[in-house]
């Protein structure tokens, strides 16, 4: 399969840094896009946004950080429902649409992949809204899951097709 024409996701789950690395390597990837909204975590901490950018760029990947546009917990109330984020409201502001026009500019200079926390996209907002907002604009999208196989993403899917 050519998938150079592909955006990726991944989660970095609980994983090792290393593990991580071998994850975006096997797949070509030049530039993580994160889009936790808070991009830090005490039982994960090499995933914290400093140290993760010093990581990737020892590996020659480059890092760019999105969650404050277009990631998937925000802090304003106004987009919860029974304490579940509706995403149709966040998709709907001008700061979403703003990172998602920067994504698609990234997206035009190098083998780029998502990065949030799960590693389920199906359990996750780069699957459940951006990949979503992507497919409506063309965009072709490839999960990578934690055992380094593919998942091609489709509208609306709560499952994808294995490749």
């Amino acid at each position: 399969m050519e998938d150079e024409n592909y955006l990726f996701t991944v989660g970095h789950s609980n994983v090792d840094m290393e593990t991580f690395l071998e994850l975006i390597r096997s797949h070509g990837v030049e530039l993580i896009v994160d889009v936790r909204s808070s991009p830090y975590s005490k039982y994960v901490p090499h995933f914290n946004r400093e140290k993760l950018k010093a990581n990737l760029e020892d590996e020659g990947v480059g890092y760019e950080f999105l969650g404050d546009k277009i990631g998937g917990k925000p802090r304003d109330e106004k987009y919860y429902e029974d304490g579940k984020v509706v995403y149709s409201l966040i998709e709907g502001e001008l700061s979403y649409r703003e990172g998602i026009s920067q994504l698609m500019e990234l997206l035009k200079t190098r083998k780029t992949s998502l990065m949030c926390s799960e590693e389920n996209p199906f359990n996750c907002h780069r699957h459940n809204l951006i990949s979503q907002t992507l497919l409506r604009r063309g965009v072709k999208i490839l999960h990578i899951r934690g055992d380094g196989k593919l998942e091609k993403a489709r509208m609306n899917d709560v499952q994808t097709t294995l490749i």
